[in-house]
């Protein structure tokens, strides 16, 4: 459906060392992706869940996780997106299954944009998919203007997705489900990761307290602590590369 989060990926700067620590704290097993051998589709109990390749040398940028959008016609998006001031920086270029583009919004966030086919198995929130998806940005009323107008959410949407203003923050939803959140305050002059304009990525694990340690055990670091107040129990991680993401028992 045009609009859903499909996928989530991460570019490491060492595919086997990322392997190795996502297999630790998330449990993930991994299968080749038929995109060569820099690139894997990570699995949670046996399904897909992300994709994880390896950085060009080449490209000086920062690691992390990041969502891809599907849309009707990527072309069509990727002007849509230009058009509101924000950078294509990447395609549209062609796959086996479709065309991808990768973007930054006016803020900087980045995320893709994915025309092609999709797994029916792989929904936010559900099954082996991430829980939800959150963008730290820098005001919550721009940037649902800009997703909304390139993406196609609407305020009320018959079996689509709506965006919905709820106190500080703003909710994606689809059938009253929630797929994802938009939250204010991100600042982008700054060298703190944590509060620089991005999307973040919630996965969900059998015990918080286990993905922790095995975290820091691989050479990660906390940046949270686990906190269940309110529930459900979470913790923000960073990986060896500095890409950042939360654990969550909900």
């Amino acid at each position: 459906m045009a609009g859903a989060p499909c996928w989530v990926t991460l570019l490491s700067r060492e595919l086997p060392a990322a392997q190795a620590f996502y297999g630790d704290v998330l449990g993930w097993t991994y299968r080749p992706a038929g995109l060569g051998d820099d690139f894997c589709v990570a699995l949670s109990d046996g399904m897909p869940v992300a994709g994880i390749g390896a950085l060009a040398a080449s490209l000086q940028v920062a690691v992390s996780w990041t969502p891809y959008f599907a849309v009707a016609d990527v072309d069509e998006a990727a002007a849509r997106i230009r058009e509101r001031g924000a950078t294509v920086a990447v395609g549209p270029l062609a796959f086996h299954s479709g065309r991808a583009a990768l973007a930054t919004d006016p803020d900087g966030a980045a995320f893709g944009i994915w025309e092609g086919a999709v797994r029916s198995d792989w929904t936010v929130g559900r099954g082996s998919a991430p829980a939800w998806l959150e963008l730290r940005t820098r005001d919550t009323d721009d940037a649902a203007r800009f997703y909304s107008q390139v993406l196609g959410w609407a305020p009320e949407t018959e079996g689509g997705f709506t965006l919905v203003r709820e106190h500080d923050h703003a909710v994606l939803r689809q059938d009253e489900h929630v797929v994802a959140k938009i939250r204010g305050g991100g600042v982008q002059a700054t060298s703190d990761p944590r509060i620089r304009p991005r999307w973040h990525v919630y996965f969900r694990v059998p015990e918080v307290s286990g993905s922790v340690a095995a975290a820091l055990n691989g050479g990660g670091a906390l940046l949270s602590p686990p906190d269940a107040s309110p529930a459900p129990v979470e913790a923000t991680l960073r990986d060896p590369d500095g890409a950042l993401f939360t654990v969550t028992s909900g």
